[in-house]
């Protein structure tokens, strides 16, 4: 029998410089101090909205850790969903103004911009279509340019998080 999960409840990263990470994620999403835990030297941040004690975990390891290897075995990106098209607009120009940009697509049921945090741990913001106009992408997931201007004039103001 499946574990049966009902969702992802958070992700922890490795980081070389606790502190920079601390203040990119709390700086470019708006992230709360949920808790620290010095002995391990690590912070726990909850988005504003969540109802988590947590959604990121940050363990420093220092400066001579290895990098992250692109393409490498092991975590390819976290997605982070916003409740509007006019939310993940704000996201990119919040990833352009921090200098964490990194592209943006559409895959039919989800419009996504892309960054990555000072570790170069990437990750992707999404807004998701409603459910009701899913429609061909319900069992599909394109990699297709995003026209974000037409997205925003077609679903401005409509809320699905």
């Amino acid at each position: 029998m499946p574990i049966g999960p009902v969702r992802l409840n958070h992700a922890v990263l490795f980081v070389a410089d606790l502190a920079r990470a601390e203040r990119f994620y709390t700086e470019v999403f708006g992230m709360l101090v949920a808790a620290r835990e010095p002995r391990g030297n690590a912070v726990f941040l909850r988005l504003p909205r969540s109802g988590n004690h947590h959604d990121l975990g940050l363990f420093g390891v220092g400066p001579s850790a290895p990098p992250r290897r692109p393409g490498g075995i092991g975590l390819y990106h976290l997605a982070w969903q916003v409740d509007t098209i006019d939310d993940l607009e704000q996201a990119r120009l919040a990833l352009v103004n921090a200098d964490a940009y990194s592209g943006e697509s559409s895959h039919g049921a989800t419009k996504s911009v892309y960054g990555a945090d000072p570790d170069g741990n990437e990750f992707e913001i999404m807004w998701l279509l409603p459910r009701d106009s899913w429609g061909e992408y319900e069992h599909a997931a394109p990699v297709d340019r995003l026209d974000l201007a037409a997205e925003i004039q077609q679903w401005s103001g409509v809320a699905t998080a």
